[in-house]
C-alpha cells in the first residue's frame, strides 16, 4: 500500500466490476496499483472481493472478504514496492496459508502474520474468508520496537494478549465514521502504532510508552464498546464489565478517571442519548416513554425525565411530540 498518510475511507468490491474482465479488472486496480501483488484464483467457483481501506498518517487498515486464491509479492513486485512498510494480516474466518523465508506464518483463525515488503512472500485463502490487515510505517514502529525484525518469519499465536486486544480496538473503529477527521484520525494511528508494537515485541520503556499510550486507549475503548452492548441491562455495573473484559473494576474505575470521566457519567450520558434517538425514530413510535425508558437501562421513569431533561433541556415528552408532528408531514 502507497502513501499511508493521508485521511482516506474507500471500499471496493468485484461486485461494482463488469463481470466478463471483473478478475482482470481486479488484479489491475486491486493486485497492481495498490497491494503490489499478483493474483491467481484457486477452484472454479467465480472470483470475488470485498476491501475496505482507512488510511490514516503511518497507517492503512485493510480489511474484507476474498474467495479462494493466492496473493504472491514476486521478486519483480518488491522492487517495485514500498519497503518502508510492515504488514501484520490477522485472519478472520475460513482457512489460509502465508509464506516467507520459507516458513509457514499462519496458525489458524485469530492468529496474525507479519510481513515485509522487502523480499518476496505468498499468502494464499484456501477457502472464502476474511481478513484485516494493518500496513505500518517501518520508521514509526521502529522507534518503538527496535528488534520488529524479530517476528519475521513466524506466526503470532491467537493467545497473544498484545495481539488480542488491538484487535479488540481495530473492531471497534471499523463501525467508526469519524476516522476521516484529522484529529481523530492522528490519535488512532498514534494507538495502533502502540499497540503493533506490543505485537512485535517492544521491551523496556518503549513498552511502557505503548502501554501508556496505545493499551490504555484501546481497553478503554473495548470497554466502552461493551457498555453500549449492555446498555439495556438494568445491572450495568462495573463489577459486570470488569468480568467481562478481564479487569478489576477499579481498573475501570481508573480508566474513565484518566479519561477525564466516570463510568456513571459515560453510562447515564449513554443512555439519555439513546433514549432521544429511540423518541425521534419512527420505528419506535409503538413504545410509550416509559418503555423507552426501560429500553435504556432507566428503572425509575422519573429518574429518566430529570436525567434527560438536564441533558437536553427539555422533556421526553416535547421530543415526542415534535417527532410526531414531524412524521406526519412526511
Amino acid at each position: 500500500m502507497q502513501n499511508i498518510g493521508q485521511f482516506q475511507h474507500a471500499q471496493i468490491s468485484t461486485r461494482d466490476l463488469p463481470e466478463r474482465n471483473r478478475l482482470a479488472t481486479w488484479r489491475e486496480i486491486y493486485g497492481r496499483g495498490i497491494a503490489q501483488v499478483d493474483i491467481e484464483p484457486i477452484g472454479d467457483e467465480p472470483f470475488h472481493a470485498d476491501v475496505t481501506f482507512n488510511l490514516l498518517p503511518n497507517v492503512g487498515i485493510v480489511a474484507g472478504s476474498r474467495s479462494p486464491a493466492h496473493y504472491r509479492v514476486t521478486p519483480e513486485l518488491v522492487r517495485r514496492g514500498d519497503r518502508d512498510i510492515i504488514a501484520i494480516s490477522v485472519l478472520r474466518s475460513g482457512t489460509a496459508s502465508a509464506t516467507q523465508f520459507g516458513q509457514e506464518l499462519i496458525s489458524g483463525v485469530g492468529s496474525a502474520s507479519v510481513l515485509t515488503p522487502s523480499d518476496p512472500s505468498t499468502s494464499t485463502m484456501l477457502t472464502r474468508g476474511s481478513f484485516i490487515t494493518l500496513a505500518l510505517s517501518r520508521p514509526a514502529i521502529a522507534a518503538l520496537a527496535p528488534g520488529f525484525a524479530q517476528a519475521f518469519g513466524r506466526p503470532i499465536p491467537r493467545d497473544s494478549a498484545a495481539l488480542s486486544l488491538m484487535i479488540k480496538y481495530l473492531d471497534v473503529l471499523r463501525t467508526d465514521d469519524e476516522l476521516t477527521n484529522p484529529a481523530v484520525g492522528r490519535s488512532v494511528s498514534d494507538h495502533i502504532i502502540d499497540l503493533a508494537a506490543l505485537v512485535l515485541g517492544a521491551r523496556g520503556d518503549y513498552a511502557e510508552i505503548a502501554q501508556l499510550r496505545g493499551a490504555r486507549a484501546a481497553r478503554l475503548s473495548a470497554i466502552k464498546s461493551d457498555i453500549l452492548n449492555e446498555l439495556g441491562r438494568n445491572d450495568l455495573s462495573t463489577e459486570l464489565i470488569a468480568a467481562r473484559q478481564g479487569i478489576s473494576p477499579r481498573y475501570v474505575r481508573k480508566l474513565f478517571e484518566q479519561d477525564g470521566s466516570s463510568f456513571s457519567a459515560f453510562v447515564l450520558t449513554e443512555r439519555v442519548v439513546r433514549a432521544h434517538r429511540m423518541l425521534n425514530v419512527r420505528r419506535y413510535a409503538h413504545l410509550n416513554i416509559a418503555q423507552i425508558a426501560h429500553e435504556c437501562g432507566f428503572g425509575d421513569v422519573s429518574y429518566f425525565n430529570r436525567a434527560f431533561r438536564r441533558h437536553f433541556g427539555a422533556t421526553p415528552s416535547d421530543f415526542r411530540e415534535a417527532a410526531r408532528l414531524t412524521w406526519l408531514e412526511r
